[in-house]
């Protein structure tokens, strides 16, 4: 027997199988994914690869006296089934990298995890006293007392971790009230369940009519062996969840198990708390929080079957299962499902080829799918249920759109319109809560000359400093900071300004207004710690803040029922990205937060401030109209040849010499479009090469293509062509990646 191995080298020119020869007392213990441990190379020296074939003949046609021997499998290695194998070849054809790299995407990567010990806080005391002590902390306004004894009710043991990092309750909170009692701290050697639940099951909520065709359709596909590819298209707070967590269900039930992507910004306290109590142990989560070694042990529990659900971000999507049943993707639209390092695949896509190759169903979710998504639905491609109701509680909320040009007019000169601020007046009044999004970071934007229009920029990186409190400019990419310039570089005037429109310039705005309002502000400056983001969550769903201001972050999927008012201020900034998606990220993010407001008893209303009132992507999102908005993008798109109607690949160069850089880009163009057929066979467009949009990050220069085609292929044989040719000329520094229908401009 011999085996095809890839060497354990990210390196172009072994990017290819090396042909060994398999020791017959290995055989039956080394199979396709197996990690092993080979001779390279002409001193023979030690090296890992992974097996990728067998077979029973050379494959290389070498001579059999050249051929060297497996020498064993790695210790402590990982086997790696086949669906991974063809996943990653997958991978590396279509996105361009290594096939190593693309390996070492979908293999879980062995790392040592050293048993730490969890502290467990464990309630002491019946319900009934329990209750009186929730009692007498509201008396006393012990608001972090209360949430900690409120969940003491339905869970009996919570994750300290959880405690003091989620639930935002200090140690000496946790200390008082277990010295009055109500509780102990436990040390487990183990890692046990992050909560301890008092009634394991969830109470199932009952499936309205919409959501059990959509069960019932599914389950009776598979049923017939029809494993295919589904769309869940519904209004915020429609319950898509539940069906989620019903087809989970169902699968286990087959013996089958079950992955569940969810943007991470979603991994909160409240999604983790239902989930558990449905699945208990059945359930693992995935997250960037978890060292190497604890994501290694979860991959690990799922191959051996411990957990038959995985949660978590792209990365999720590469758990060892092994019998895949189902995959899902909630809001898919979501940008952050497609990597932006090399292979830089969409995990939209590699979930469907998974999905192919392991017979398993693939079911994607959003309030606004992406126009790949929906394209697809509309080329009968993708089945696609349709949930109308809002089930969360409450109705779309009324939504007012306001002409911030005519505020001005009128003499208002503040950043609240005056139909925005009457409505904050009445909201404070009658003690409701409200959020105000802004897609916007830092205390102000760009500096500016205003005499000659010269921006100041960040010497390492070709984007603009921005301003941030105590006079402080600093650079959002490479993280340069300085002192605010007193004059001109260009001109020497001294007329330098910032437009202030950050979150922080907001802050101050609403303090003066609206002194008696408690602000939790949320944005990039104050979620840098890991457990920052949920804490301000937690203190705004217990009622301890009328105000939420914040970032893109604030409007992800968070369900609070005391919002009765969105305030969106800049609603028209992302339109002005120079990026074919800006319209499509416009409607989506105004969609997605006007559906924040109103999803308890009281109704809701949302008021969006624009200079451009009249614009397609705005007045379809105060509609909440997608199918309106998607008939006028895709003539848009399809009149460009943009993604979906077409394809895209964008080809980036770096390298720290601008000369050198430039004569490879323009070098390697040239000769894709007279040596490649299929250039000019298939009528491939090229944009470049240029500058990229950032033309230079942290001292390295940056150069861009672009080719389009209405097929993929061309593009792909462009790829291959570019990955030979750069292991066959000979380069100093210079580098380049490729990025298939990019979710980004470069």
């Amino acid at each position: 027997m011999y085996a095809d191995v890839i060497v354990d080298i990210s390196h172009k020119n072994i990017d290819r199988p090396f042909c060994y020869r398999l020791p017959s007392e290995f055989e039956g213990s080394i199979g396709i994914g197996t990690k092993v441990r080979i001779p390279f190379g002409k001193g023979n020296n030690e090296r890992c690869g992974y097996v990728v074939a067998l077979c029973d003949v050379p494959s290389d046609g070498i001579g059999e006296d050249r051929i060297k021997d497996i020498l064993g499998t790695a210790e402590k290695s990982v086997t790696a089934d086949e669906n991974l194998i063809e996943l990653a070849a997958f991978i590396r054809n279509r996105y361009g990298s290594t096939m190593i790299t693309a390996l070492k995407t979908v293999l879980p990567v062995k790392k040592e995890i050293r048993k730490r010990e969890e502290k467990m806080i464990v309630a002491k005391v019946p319900l009934l006293t329990l209750e009186q002590g929730i009692t007498e902390a509201e008396k006393k306004k012990q608001r972090a007392k209360v949430r900690l004894l409120r969940e003491l009710l339905s869970h009996d043991k919570i994750s300290y971790t959880l405690v003091t990092g989620k639930l935002n309750v200090s140690s000496p909170t946790v200390k008082s009230l277990e010295k009055d009692g109500f509780l102990t701290v436990e040390v487990n050697k183990e890692p046990v369940l992050p909560f301890g639940f008092r009634n394991m099951q969830d109470e199932k909520l009952k499936l309205s009519e919409e959501q059990r065709d959509i069960v019932e359709t599914i389950g009776k596909d598979r049923a017939q062996g029809i494993y295919g590819q589904y769309y869940i298209h519904g209004i915020t707070g429609s319950g898509k969840t539940e069906v989620y967590m019903q087809l989970i269900e169902d699968c286990l039930k087959e013996g089958k198990q079950a992955i569940l992507l969810i943007p991470e910004i979603s991994l909160t306290y409240q999604n983790l708390n239902r989930f558990y109590k449905r699945f208990g142990e059945k359930a693992a989560v995935m997250h960037s929080k978890l060292t190497d070694g604890e994501k290694y042990e979860q991959f690990m529990k799922a191959r051996s079957g411990e957990v038959s659900i995985m949660i978590g971000p792209r990365s999720a999507l590469f758990t060892p299962f092994m019998n895949l049943g189902m995959i899902i993707i909630d809001e898919e639209h979501e940008s952050s499902y497609k990597s932006e390092t090399t292979p830089k695949y969409h995990a939209r896509e590699v979930a469907c080829k998974l999905g192919e190759i392991a017979h398993a169903t693939v079911v994607m979710g959003s309030a606004t799918p992406s126009l790949e998504s929906y394209y697809r639905i509309r080329n009968g491609e993708l089945k696609v249920f349709k949930l109308t109701k809002r089930l969360t509680g409450g109705s779309l909320p009324d939504v007012h759109i306001v002409d911030m040009k005519e505020e001005l007019a009128a003499g208002n000169k503040s950043v609240f319109s005056r139909k925005l601020k009457n409505l904050m007046e009445d909201r404070l009044e009658k003690g409701e809560q409200m959020m105000l999004f802004l897609n916007r970071r830092g205390y102000s934007g760009s500096i500016l000359c205003r005499e000659c229009g010269e921006i100041i920029k960040c010497p390492h990186c070709d984007i603009s400093l921005s301003e941030h409190r105590g006079g402080i400019l600093m650079c959002h990419y490479c993280g340069y900071t300085t002192e605010m310039v007193k004059k001109c570089p260009k001109c020497g005037s001294a007329k330098i300004a910032g437009f202030r429109a950050g979150t922080e310039q907001i802050e101050e705005s609403i303090h003066k207004i609206f002194p008696q309002a408690v602000v939790l502000r949320m944005d990039a400056d104050t979620t840098k710690k890991s457990e920052d983001y949920e804490n301000i969550l937690s203190k705004f769903a217990a009622g301890e803040a009328d105000i939420l201001l914040g970032t893109q972050m604030i409007v992800k999927g968070h369900d609070f029922k005391g919002v009765t008012l969105m305030g969106i201020l800049l609603a028209d900034m992302s339109l002005g990205n120079n990026d074919y998606r800006a319209a499509e990220r416009t409607f989506q993010l105004l969609t997605q937060a006007a559906g924040r407001a109103g999803r308890g008893d009281t109704p809701g209303e949302t008021v969006i401030q624009t200079y451009q009132p009249e614009h397609y992507a705005i007045t379809y999102a105060a509609a909440q109209d997608y199918e309106g908005f998607y008939e006028e993008e895709i003539a848009y798109r399809e009149f460009m040849d943009y993604p979906p109607a077409g394809h895209m690949l964008c080809v980036q160069f770096y390298g720290p010499d601008w000369t050198r850089l430039s004569r490879l880009s323009i070098g390697m163009t040239k000769e894709v479009k007279e040596k490649l057929p299929a250039f000019a066979e298939k009528n491939v467009k090229q944009i470049g090469p240029g500058k990229a949009a950032i033309g230079k990050k942290q001292d390295i220069y940056r150069q861009v293509v672009y080719y389009k085609n209405a097929s993929v292929e061309p593009l792909i044989a462009i790829k291959d062509y570019m990955e030979k040719r750069m292991t066959e000329i000979s380069v100093m520094k210079e580098q380049i990646q490729f990025d298939l229908d990019p979710v980004n401009t470069f």
